[in-house]
């Protein structure tokens, strides 16, 4: 096989390492639905329906749980986005499956963050509401990206969704928030091992190629910065809270995937090859 494929021709090389990893990732995900996970009995009407729209005093959640759901749920917001930038590159049979199943993975995710949020009244909904509209406005646009970079940075964005979740699990005392949180993080680290495996084969059929393209999101990789109330720094918060801290990206995200690979194995055989 050549040294260099086009993404077309990565894309039917692959082609039966993405149906025997989509059908995996399918029998061994655990159904859930995010309706069963919203306490509905502490919901009530807003102004607008002859109920108390929403004021500061009736959140009783922690500053750090409404900071993790908040980057959550507006993270999640920009689904469309994200589901845009993915499908321009994974574009034919089961590659199209898998986006299409991905956001509506990802999609449930939103629906039930944004509905605990509204029922439990943690934040301020109106500007929770302004806050998304802008960001879907603005939409997002990731860097042009190959498809093994594609994969690649994918699953560093899956591990670092995963360790954002089970850190705020960690550390809130709201059991409901801790459950929500670890279902969230479960879903992430399902998805991760679907695109780590992918980049594992890429590494088996065109290794020299995908060492470069998984280079290459090393040195680029950035979680996506979300827009909070205040124009607050999303990255700083986050660190400052000790939910997701930049500074040990590499030891907590990328190395992990880094060994799974056994890439230092591979360009260590290649250098002496």
């Amino acid at each position: 096989m050549p040294n260099h494929l086009s993404d077309r021709e990565l894309l039917e090389a692959l082609t039966f390492e993405i149906e025997l990893n989509l059908r995996r990732h399918i029998a061994d995900a655990q159904p859930w639905y995010p309706h069963e996970m919203v306490p509905w009995e502490q919901g009530r009407n807003f102004a607008f329906l002859d109920g108390e729209d929403w004021s500061p005093e009736q959140s009783t959640a922690s500053d750090v749980d409404k900071l993790a759901l908040t980057v959550g749920v507006l993270a999640a917001d920009n689904l469309p986005s994200f589901h845009r930038e993915i499908a321009k590159v994974l574009t034919v049979g089961a590659w199209w499956r898998w986006v299409n199943r991905w956001t509506a993975e990802e999609d449930r995710h939103s629906t039930l963050i944004r509905n605990f949020l509204m029922t439990t009244r943690a934040v301020d909904p109106v500007e929770l509401e302004r806050i998304r509209m802008k960001a879907m406005t603005d939409g997002y646009s990731a860097p042009s990206m190959h498809l093994i970079e594609l994969l690649a940075n994918c699953a560093f964005e899956e591990a670092a969704a995963a360790l954002r979740h089970r850190n705020t699990a960690a550390q809130t005392g709201d059991a409901m928030v801790a459950a929500i949180c670890n279902r969230i993080a479960a879903d992430d680290e399902h998805q991760l091992l679907f695109y780590s495996n992918m980049v594992a084969a890429a590494l088996d059929r065109v290794p020299d190629q995908a060492v470069a393209a998984i280079a290459d999101r090393v040195a680029n990789f950035r979680v996506p910065v979300v827009d909070l109330p205040d124009n607050r720094d999303s990255t700083a918060e986050l660190a400052a809270a000790g939910i997701y801290d930049p500074a040990r990206e590499h030891e907590l995200v990328i190395a992990p995937l880094l060994d799974t690979w056994k890439v230092t194995d591979r360009v260590g055989a290649a250098s002496t090859s």
